[in-house]
């Protein structure tokens, strides 16, 4: 299965109650366009990036920081040397939703430049 191509270029949106839930099917067709992108749980979208340096590390996560601060969905950060784990969850759901692979779509357009 191939995800949403145009998934990336989608805005997140306003999204509360279990209605707006994701379910594991859709997960798994949505995944198909984010490679190494895993789903823990039913509800935790995650990602981990390696980078050759601290430098660009830190790169990274600024980038990631704006990408979310403009989409309004901040994802959890653990940042290491050369490593930043990226996860996603909508709290206002209970779990998944569409703003969760949104924004792990626009992360991989960015780690591709």
């Amino acid at each position: 299965m191939s995800g949403d191509p145009n998934l990336a270029l989608e805005h997140c949106r306003p999204r509360h109650g279990s209605q707006h839930a994701i379910d594991q099917a859709e997960a798994s067709v949505l995944l198909g366009g984010l490679p190494g992108w895993q789903v823990a749980n039913a509800a935790l979208l995650h990602k981990e990036f390696s980078f050759p340096s601290y430098a660009a590390t830190l790169l990274f996560v600024n980038t990631v920081a704006g990408l979310a601060e403009r989409e309004n969905h901040p994802p959890d950060l653990e940042v290491g040397y050369g490593r930043v784990k990226v996860s996603y969850s909508t709290h206002d759901v209970g779990g998944l939703s569409r703003n969760d692979f949104i924004c792990a779509a626009k992360i991989e357009a960015l780690a591709r430049i």
